[in-house]
């Protein structure tokens, strides 16, 4: 089993990581811890509440394959934690595949995990102005972006960043992921049924609730 992290800010975006945390999850069977830099309540963007599995003192990121980076509506609160942005620092010069979307490649630039590779952001440009460590001259204007262990996307591209990652670590996930349409499907194709095993299990786990 691979291990996964996501980690957690004020405001983040579960919108932009949801097909691939479902993926791994549902899909692929893999488990992930959600880090921040405090154990408390974390508000979305849209406004659930998370709770972290493991604070930034409590974890290692070297324990992880894959750091998963959120976007932000409200970047700055991430940007000055220290404690987050000295535990992605610890994972400088290692194998650790950052995977960040929207805003949050800042993060990185930050921490220094970017230092000389390309990237690409949705944070807006002015951003860029206000701080030194963001190196423009290896910002691309693309939707995906891959340079050695991180991988970058633009929030609206959220499909495509779940596809690049999960490629990375060589899960099948066919020709299509996530793009079919509901006319393409028979009326067969789309009446489902569990295994006999499958409905034993139901069953029995059904016998739970009425007994």
């Amino acid at each position: 089993m691979r291990k996964f992290a996501v980690l957690l800010y004020p405001d983040f975006s579960l919108q932009e990581i949801t097909c691939l945390t479902s993926a791994l999850t549902v899909w692929f069977g893999e488990k992930i811890d959600y880090i921040a830099s405090e154990h408390k309540e974390y508000l979305s963007e849209d406004g659930l509440r998370v709770v972290p599995t493991k604070t930034t003192a409590e974890a290692r990121i070297t324990d992880y394959d894959c750091v998963i980076l959120p976007g932000t509506i409200n970047p700055l609160p991430a940007l000055f934690d220290d404690g987050l942005i000295d535990f992605l620092r610890s994972g400088n010069n290692s194998d650790i595949l950052f995977a960040a979307i929207s805003s949050s490649p800042v993060l990185l630039c930050k921490a220094g995990i970017l230092k000389g590779r390309k990237f690409t952001s949705g944070f807006f440009m002015q951003m860029a102005d206000a701080f030194e460590f963001v190196e423009k001259e290896n910002f691309i204007h693309k939707g995906i972006v891959e340079d050695g262990n991180v991988i970058t996307g633009i929030g609206m591209f959220f499909r495509e960043f779940a596809q690049a990652v999960l490629q990375r670590f060589e899960y099948d996930i066919g020709d299509s992921f996530m793009r079919d349409t509901p006319e393409a499907f028979t009326e067969e194709e789309l009446t489902f049924y569990w295994s006999d095993d499958d409905y034993k299990e139901f069953l029995e786990e059904l016998k739970n609730y009425i007994s």
